[in-house]
């Protein structure tokens, strides 16, 4: 990985409809080097903007631009799924294949040189602590183990776009911290954004916050920011951001309610 900073992912007029509904309405987007959080209820969007930067759906309409890429060819697609990293909030995976095997076969899909994979494998399960178990079936580990698998193959390429969606499921409390630093150090170079319901999560670990709602950008601005929000004495949540948090929400429905 380079470092350069350019407008690692860009998204215009993005409207995505899942049959009757619209997921997405009109989004537009950018994101640069850094972690982001992004934010909202069930059904806001989170999800359906997320695949569509990891390419693996394809919009009704708008514009997107990943790692000065339009991605609107085939070509193009392939060449930026070599560059980024993917957690969905439920991947599959081979359990009969060991944690290196998985991978390493990841690696492989991303056309990574056959002569830097085994390094490249090792160094990633390293930053998830999973050395000691490098070499156990998948189906063997715990919830919480195999989720951080699924963060160490997003990460074995070291991407320039690292997208992941509720990676802290099944974490327990120390683990969180940890990744919680791993996100800090991966965003120095690349554009990391993570898609989470844990608010916490995303108050000591990301620059900048966008909350989804209703499929619309309800909010963006850092995580000061969103705090700032918060009702001295008063809102739901058990903390500053969780009450800015909610009170983004009532800002944004109130205005779509006019």
């Amino acid at each position: 990985m380079t470092g350069a900073q350019v407008t690692t992912a860009h998204v215009r007029g993005l409207t995505v409809r899942h049959r009757r509904r619209t997921a997405l309405d009109g989004v537009s987007l950018s994101f640069d080097a850094g972690v982001h959080g992004l934010l909202g209820p069930n059904g806001a969007g989170k999800t359906s903007l997320i695949r569509v930067l990891a390419t693996v759906a394809e919009p009704d309409a708008g514009e997107v631009r990943l790692l000065g890429e339009d991605i609107a060819s085939t070509r193009s697609r392939t060449s930026v799924r070599r560059r980024l990293g993917y957690l969905p909030q439920d991947f599959g995976y081979y359990p009969g294949f060991t944690v290196r095997e998985f991978v390493s076969y990841v690696a492989w899909l991303k056309e990574m040189p056959g002569a830097h994979t085994p390094a490249a494998v090792e160094r990633a399960v390293a930053r998830v602590d999973l050395t000691d178990r490098i070499d156990a079936k998948v189906r063997t580990l715990s919830g919480g183990m195999v989720r951080r698998v699924g963060i160490a193959q997003a990460i074995v390429n070291d991407p320039e776009l690292l997208l992941l969606d509720e990676p802290t499921a099944g974490l327990d409390p120390e683990q969180r911290v940890e990744f919680r630093d791993l996100l800090r150090e991966l965003g120095r170079t690349a554009a990391v954004i993570v898609s989470t319901h844990l608010v916490e999560d995303v108050a000591t670990a990301c620059r900048e916050v966008t909350l989804l709602a209703d499929g619309q950008v309800a909010y963006r601005g850092t995580t000061e920011q969103l705090t700032a929000l918060a009702e001295p004495g008063s809102g739901v949540g058990d903390s500053p951001i969780e009450r800015g948090y909610t009170a983004a929400l009532r800002v944004h429905r109130a205005g779509v309610g006019r």
